[in-house]
C-alpha cells in the first residue's frame, strides 16, 4: 500500500519559501525539487500565457507533459512585472522569502533590479539563484541558451549517435544537469546560513553544468590526443559493452567490467576459455582496439537463443545485462511497480497523472506530490496573504497588473 503524503509541515523544508521566476525545464526541476521536500514554492508567471512550457505541448490530459513534469506542488501567482503593482507585489513576496530563483533572458534581471548585489542589499536574508546559459560574466554572458545549443557547445552531440551520424541525447540533458546543480546549491546556501548565519548567491550555468558531465571524455581527449568514437549503443572504451540482436530479434545489452568478467563469459557464454588469455583480448585496452573481434564473437553466441535465454544465462555467469527497452516497456518496469514508485498527482481540469516519487528516499520522509497549479490558480490567495481585499485584487486584474 503506498504511503499517505506528509503534510508540508512534516518534511524537511518546512517552512522555507521560495519565489521563483522560471520558464522552461532548468529552474522549474530544480525548484520543483525544493517542493517535493515541503518548501512552499510560489511561482511567478506572466498573466498572458505564463510560463512558456504550458504550451510544448498538450498530451496530459489537455496539458504539457514538461509542466506537469515540472510543477507539481508549486503555487502560481500571475504578476506583470512590467507594471508598477507587479514590482510592488513581488518585492512584498520576496520581503518574506528565503530563496529567490530566477531564469530569465540575460540580462532582464539585473534590469528589474533582480541581480544578486541589488537584492542583498533589500533583502539580506534573501538566498538568490540564478540560472543563466553560458554565465552572468564572461564572453557569452549576453547569449540565449537552450538545451540543444549548449549539448552542441560541450561537444556532447558529438560523442552521441553513430559513426554515420551524431545525434542529441533523448532528455533535456543541459537543463537537467543545471536543475539539479541548482537545487544542490540552494540546499547548501540555506545549510550555510543556518550553521553559520553567511548567506550565499548561487549561480549555476547550463554550459558549466554540462561541461562538469563531459570530464570523462574531456580527460580521454586532452590526455589521448583524439575523442572518444560515436559508437551507437556500444561504449566508447569498454568492450564488449553494447547490444547484440538474439534470436527472437530483440537487442540486448550486455557489459563486461573487468578480466574476471571476460573469462566468465569465455568460458561459460561463449564456450572459449582460450581467449581468456589471447592478447588480442587479454586487457581491457586491447579489447577496444579489437573490438569489431571481440563484437563479432559475441554477436554469434547472442544471435543462437532467444534474448530471454541469453539474459538468464549473463544472469547465471555475473555479467552485467538488459534488454533495450522502449518507453513503454521502461513505464511497466516491474521495480517501479515492486518499489511501489508511482503516486497520482492532480493536473488541472481535474484529472489525474501517475508520477515518479524522487529517486532519493530520506529514511522517515514522504515527498510532498500535490496538485500542478492551473495559471494563476494562487493569486487571488495569495494576494490576500498580502492584505489586499477583495476589491483590490478586481482592480489590479482589470489593469492586467495580475
Amino acid at each position: 500500500m503506498a504511503e499517505k503524503a506528509a503534510p508540508a509541515d512534516d518534511l524537511p523544508l518546512s517552512g522555507i519559501t521560495v519565489v521563483s521566476i522560471e520558464q522552461a525545464v532548468a529552474a522549474p526541476f530544480a525548484t520543483r525539487q525544493l517542493a517535493d521536500l515541503g518548501a512552499r514554492v510560489i511561482k511567478v508567471e506572466r498573466p498572458d500565457g505564463g510560463d512558456f512550457a504550458r504550451a510544448y505541448d498538450t498530451t496530459v490530459h489537455g496539458q504539457s507533459s514538461y509542466f506537469v513534469w515540472l510543477n507539481r506542488s508549486k503555487e502560481s501567482v500571475t504578476l506583470d512585472l512590467k507594471s508598477e503593482e507587479g514590482r510592488g507585489i513581488l518585492e512584498e513576496l520576496l520581503c518574506t522569502a528565503d530563496v529567490f530563483v530566477q531564469n530569465l533572458a540575460p540580462g532582464a534581471a539585473a534590469r528589474m533590479g533582480l541581480g544578486a548585489e541589488a537584492l542583498a542589499e533589500r533583502f539580506p536574508s534573501l538566498i538568490p539563484c540564478s540560472v543563466t546559459g553560458y554565465g552572468s560574466s564572461g564572453p557569452w554572458a549576453d547569449r540565449k541558451a537552450y538545451d540543444l545549443l549548449v549539448q552542441c557547445q560541450t561537444g556532447l552531440v558529438s560523442l552521441t549517435g553513430s559513426a554515420r551520424e551524431a545525434a542529441r541525447a533523448g532528455v533535456s540533458v543541459a537543463d537537467i544537469a543545471a536543475g539539479m546543480y541548482a537545487y544542490s546549491g540552494i540546499l547548501t546556501a540555506l545549510f550555510t546560513r543556518a550553521t553559520r548565519g553567511t548567506v550565499r548567491a548561487v549561480e549555476v550555468s547550463l554550459f558549466e553544468a554540462l561541461a562538469e558531465w563531459m570530464g570523462q571524455p574531456a580527460y580521454y581527449t586532452a590526455y589521448s590526443g583524439t575523442q572518444p568514437p560515436r559508437v551507437g549503443t556500444r561504449h566508447a572504451t569498454i568492450a564488449p559493452y553494447g547490444t547484440y540482436a538474439a534470436a527472437d530479434g530483440r537487442d540486448v545489452l550486455l557489459s563486461v567490467q573487468n578480466e574476471r568478467e571476460w573469462a566468465a563469459l569465455c568460458e561459460r557464454f561463449l564456450g572459449a576459455p582460450a581467449l581468456t588469455d589471447d592478447p588480442r583480448f587479454a586487457t581491457g585496452s586491447a579489447r577496444v582496439r579489437h573490438r569489431d573481434e571481440v563484437d563479432a564473437l559475441v554477436a554469434e553466441r547472442i544471435a543462437l537463443s532467444d534474448s530471454a535465454e541469453v539474459m538468464k544465462l549473463l544472469d547465471t555467469i555475473g555479467i552485467a545485462n538488459a534488454p533495450v527497452n522502449d518507453v513503454k516497456q521502461f513505464l511497466e518496469h516491474p521495480v517501479l511497480s515492486g518499489r511501489d514508485r508511482w503516486r497520482d498527482v492532480p493536473v488541472p481540469g481535474g484529472e489525474t497523472v501517475k508520477a515518479l516519487i524522487p529517486p532519493v528516499d530520506l529514511a522517515g520522509t514522504t515527498p510532498r506530490m500535490e496538485a500542478v497549479p492551473a495559471l494563476g490558480e494562487h493569486t487571488e490567495r495569495i494576494l490576500a496573504e498580502l492584505g489586499r481585499t477583495p476589491a483590490r485584487i478586481d482592480e489590479l486584474r482589470a489593469r492586467g497588473a495580475v
